[in-house]
């Protein structure tokens, strides 16, 4: 049994108070971005099939928009945010004040591209900081990769080496939310985390629950 089939209920609640640092810090990173208060929070954090995972994101063929990075250094994956196209959408045109950019667009604006660039990177960022503070690792992203296109097509990537020894990932659910607003524009994305083969064991032993 691989590693990631091993992640109990404990891997998983540890897992969602780092998941909510990690949120807390990226909450003040795009505060000072949107020059606005931001919040958000990791409501869940579950480990389901690739099935139930294609679910979690309309079905195989839903187009969303996706942001890709590997994790390196003393463990490693592959870390996916996926959004909805209408909440990418919203969030953009929020980021950049443009009631007009649609990821839908065949011509893409260049600057909504490197702001939904660097919401992943603060994102990702934040979530595997606050994962290297917890376990003392070194442990970092790349530079993230943005797509548009089918789920599926854009999370195969990282199921190839998984699938050989499991059929699970891990899914950190994700809300952000403006302050003072309904829940109207509140966005939920899901963070896909795919450990490479046994990579976790490291993880786990030095937060003590392995």
């Amino acid at each position: 049994m691989s590693e990631v089939q091993k992640i109990t209920s404990l891997h998983l609640d540890v897992l969602k108070e780092i998941g909510n640092i990690g949120a807390a810090h990226a909450a003040t990173a795009l505060s000072s971005l949107l020059s606005r208060k931001i919040d958000m929070h990791v409501p869940k954090v579950e480990m389901v099939s690739f099935n139930d995972m294609m679910e979690l994101a309309g079905g195989a063929e839903t187009v969303v928009v996706g942001i890709f990075l590997r994790i390196e250094g003393d463990s490693e994956g592959s870390m996916f945010f996926i959004l909805p196209i209408e909440q990418a959408n919203r969030f953009i045109q929020s980021l950049i004040n443009d009631d007009q950019f649609s990821f839908s667009d065949n011509k893409l604006s260049e600057l909504g591209v490197s702001a939904m660039q660097e919401m992943g990177n603060i994102l990702s960022g934040s979530y595997l900081s606050a994962l290297s503070d917890f376990t003392g690792m070194k442990i970092y992203p790349t530079v993230p990769g943005l797509s548009v296109d089918m789920f599926g097509a854009i999370i195969s990537t990282g199921l190839i080496e998984i699938s050989e020894v499991s059929d699970q990932v891990i899914v950190i659910n994700t809300s952000i939310f403006e302050e003072g607003f309904d829940n109207r524009n509140e966005v939920h994305g899901h963070f896909f985390l795919l450990p490479d083969p046994d990579s976790f064991t490291s993880i786990f032993k030095a937060l003590g629950v392995a």
